[in-house]
């Protein structure tokens, strides 16, 4: 498990404390639920790739375990690729 820390200033805690109850909950289930969708359209990809591929005789029944398992690249990394090809675009 990994922790992350956000501070929000006065007015941000004021304006969420005006629409829940519970800022930590919200924050939690904010990102719990943004984790989850990525991990819905991780998981969606990756059975498409493996039932495609017929190299491959089985799926993993554990979703956690195949989006653990994904190939796949973080947002930083695409980020710099793309940085990446745009200077060399410019350099041409």
């Amino acid at each position: 498990m990994t922790t992350y820390t956000i501070t929000i200033d006065a007015a941000e805690t004021k304006a969420l404390e005006h629409i829940t109850v519970s800022v930590q909950d919200w924050i939690d289930n904010a990102v719990t639920d943004r984790a989850r969708i990525a991990k819905d359209e991780i998981y969606a990809n990756e059975v498409a790739r493996m039932t495609a591929d017929p190299d491959i005789a089985t799926i993993p029944a554990d979703k956690d375990q195949v989006v653990l398992d994904a190939d796949i690249k973080s947002a930083a990394t695409l980020l710099a690729e793309d940085v990446a090809a745009a200077k060399a675009k410019l350099e041409e």
